[in-house]
């Protein structure tokens, strides 16, 4: 098959050399990873997002994540509420210009974390559906055997008609594994989970629920519940709302220092989420106190969340599919160079995003 005609344009200084058939519109973001912006397909009149994610080789940790977004993304493909590749776009050759990698994405219109900033009235609807959405995708995600450890409003890309989808795996993990230093967990403080706080190495899909009830206060409120400036202030900001927990609350942290300095801080009251959520509904409230609990054994699940009273007019268990088949993390393990990388992610390219 020939190559495809590629050009380049110039978009707020940054050059993207893709293929021809896409015109350039906006950009739509930038960050540490890279820069995005909406296109034009030309030839079948679709409009996409592509990212171009800068110097993707430059270490070995960004350059496999980069590789573990496209796995995951191709591994997932085709689930209504996670972000979709539509093609992988790299030069012909494995040299010293194979620098940036260009992704090409559905394009949604915009995110959860601009939502929430806009002046745009948010219904107790809109929060049921957004969140139900979220949990729809990640029951899939979670039956892939992934955690995707970085949910955040600015990772939930979202539609006019507010559709929305999960975007940015860059950060997941397999669920099983524990060997993951917490030094590679850089999530937004703000969404992080008691147990990573509390630096618990032996975390599962709980850190996803509680991130995920995080967005859902958030949504409510129309600001982040728990901002902390470090890491004490974090735990600190969730133990002003949680309340001081019990030793039995504290079962699951190993570590015995963490678990004196809890014990040893002054007692708090658990506050009552009406209080800070007046006017919500009681069923949601119901179900962010569960997603909010601070053990991770004793926070809801997923499945378990879908099924709450407060979904019983979306919730529909033939129409929120899980995947037969598990991602095999096993390239993770490898003894990876950037070379390596750099030529797995060429070979997905080929293969338009395949694994």
């Amino acid at each position: 098959m020939p190559a495809q005609p590629k050009h380049t344009f110039v978009v707020n200084g940054t050059p993207f050399d893709v293929y021809a058939k896409y015109r350039p519109v906006k950009q739509l973001g930038k960050g540490a990873y890279g820069v995005v912006v909406s296109c034009e397909d030309t030839e079948t009149h679709e409009f996409v997002a592509i990212k171009k994610v800068v110097d993707a080789f430059q270490n070995l940790m960004d350059a496999k994540r980069t590789l573990r977004e496209i796995k995951l993304l191709h591994h997932m493909g085709g689930h209504e509420n996670i972000v979709r590749i539509k093609e992988i776009i790299v030069p012909g050759t494995l040299g010293p210009e194979f620098k940036d990698v260009y992704i090409v994405y559905e394009l949604m219109d915009t995110d959860l974390n601009q939502v929430i900033k806009s002046n745009q009235p948010l219904s107790d609807q809109h929060a049921q559906y957004f969140l139900y959405q979220v949990l729809r995708g990640l029951k899939y995600v979670h039956s892939c055997n992934i955690l995707h450890r970085d949910l955040k409003p600015a990772n939930l890309l979202v539609n006019a008609n507010c559709d929305l989808k999960i975007a940015d795996f860059g950060l997941a993990r397999v669920a099983a594994e524990k060997r993951w230093e917490m030094t590679e967990y850089v999530v937004t403080r703000w969404y992080r989970a008691p147990e990573l706080l509390l630096s618990e190495h032996d975390y599962g899909p709980a850190v996803d629920v509680w991130s995920v009830g995080c967005i859902f206060a958030e949504v409510m409120g129309r600001k982040p519940l728990f901002v902390g400036r470090d890491y004490l202030k974090q735990l600190d900001a969730i133990l002003k709302v949680s309340g001081s927990p019990t030793e039995d609350d504290l079962s699951f942290v190993q570590g015995k220092e963490a678990r004196n300095y809890i014990l040893g801080l002054p007692h708090r009251r658990k506050v009552s989420l009406k209080e800070i959520y007046p006017e919500a509904d009681p069923a949601a409230l119901d179900l962010l106190d569960m997603m909010l609990e601070f053990n991770p054994k004793r926070r809801i699940t997923v499945e378990a969340a879908l099924k709450h009273p407060y979904f019983a007019s979306l919730h529909d268990p033939d129409d929120e599919p899980v995947s037969d088949a598990q991602m095999d993390f096993a390239f993770e393990r490898e003894d990876l160079t950037v070379d390596k990388v750099k030529a797995m992610i060429a070979d997905a390219a080929k293969r338009g995003g395949a694994s």
